[in-house]
């Protein structure tokens, strides 16, 4: 018999029965007339969770693929970025850039920390020549649960005209981010996150900036073109095979953020970090970012002094079938993550909470019972 676990990760994130049952329906001609009016209506629904009007394209790929995506088909080699960095996924940014022969400027801020917008302005302020195309950057940094200020961060562009492609992949529906209000380029989005799917779509909302870049973009692509993934689907078809039961789902999940509307989605999520931030605190837990800036998607918790993550992790797992999520990068030794992200309720962090004063207890720390579930409850009541 399976055990049933209450999945407490920044992604992949629990399906909702609804999607499940969605993404169970038979298979169909991706080239026919109901894959047509599938994909009409999901390419239109992701606009309104973009808060845009430019277009969207959907890749069968991962967020990394999405990432890549963005690179690949608007940066040409040799031309210069400034990749903004505070943490593990904003390393990978540079990987990517580097990988496909784009000259990378790193402007990192330590762990735990959100991107300082004046640094920006001041280092594209000196940018006289205008070298630097593009800044890439991560709305959500999910190693770390920081978020950074994306609005700041697009003002801080001044008259520069470096595009700005955000990595909204755990962001997105999680927290505000109003894509044309805010002047954003591009923004990344991925499936298994707030989305509340499976891992397989990674989709990219392009303005028409961005769409000038990509006519004039020289980097190698095949699968991941954005250009072929947009003239296919004005015809309602993609270039290549795409994930058809996914599809069902993002239609179904779309449903779902429409009938809770974004802005219950980002009350929902921000008071599910609050209470997660209370329960951690009321077991006399370190928590990595300060309040200003903590993600309302993931939480990272640091261990108490000599123990391990996997000490904390591994207990969760097999005795009471809470799983969450370790560190990763510079904070890999030092932090386990709270994943409070897509479809997980009220009751699922109440339970972690409990869950993880109990694994703190028998490992021997010193932690008051009960204290964190009645921290937590207590801003779920005010909530």
């Amino acid at each position: 018999m399976t055990e049933k676990q209450i999945l407490l990760l920044p992604g992949p994130t629990p399906v909702p029965p609804q999607v499940a049952l969605a993404m169970a329906r038979p298979a169909i001609n991706h080239r026919g007339p109901e894959f047509k009016a599938l994909w009409e209506e999901v390419t239109e629904g992701l606009k309104d969770v973009f808060q845009t009007r430019s277009e969207v394209v959907i890749l069968t790929a991962s967020g990394t693929g999405g990432m890549e995506a963005a690179v690949a088909n608007l940066i040409s080699p040799g031309e210069k970025v400034l990749a903004v960095t505070i943490g593990a996924f904003g390393e990978r940014f540079i990987q990517i850039c580097r990988a496909f022969g784009v000259e990378t400027e790193v402007l990192a801020f330590p762990y735990g920390q959100a991107a300082d917008p004046r640094l920006i302005a001041e280092r594209l302020e000196a940018d006289k020549e205008h070298k630097i195309k593009a800044v890439l950057v991560q709305h959500n940094e999910t190693s770390t649960g920081v978020l950074n200020d994306i609005q700041a961060i697009s003002r801080a562009r001044g008259n520069h005209p470096a595009l700005l492609i955000v990595d909204s992949i755990s962001g997105l529906i999680a927290a505000d981010l109003p894509m044309d209000a805010w002047n954003i380029d591009v923004v990344i989005a991925g499936s298994q996150k707030a989305f509340m799917l499976p891992p397989g779509l990674t989709m990219l909302a392009v303005n028409d900036r961005a769409w000038q870049a990509a006519e004039k973009c020289s980097n190698h692509r095949f699968y991941l073109d954005i250009k072929k993934a947009r003239n296919s689907g004005l015809k309602g078809q993609t270039p290549f095979t795409p994930g058809v039961s996914l599809l069902y789902g993002l239609q179904e999940s779309l449903r779902l953020v429409k009938e809770e509307t974004l802005v219950g989605s980002f009350a929902r999520h921000a008071l599910m970090r609050d209470m997660v931030r209370a329960g951690v605190r009321a077991l006399g837990l370190k928590l990595l970012a300060e309040d200003e800036v903590a993600s309302p998607a993931v939480t990272a918790v640091c261990v108490p002094e000599g123990m391990k993550p996997a000490d904390i992790i591994a207990p969760l797992r097999e005795k009471f079938g809470v799983v969450v999520a370790g560190g990763q990068g510079e904070v890999k030794d030092r932090v386990f993550r709270i994943g409070h992200l897509g479809y997980v309720s009220y009751s699922d962090i109440l339970a972690g909470l409990a869950a993880l004063e109990n694994v703190l207890l028998d490992a021997g720390v010193p932690v008051e019972r009960g204290a964190a579930v009645a921290a937590a409850g207590a801003v779920l009541g005010r909530g």
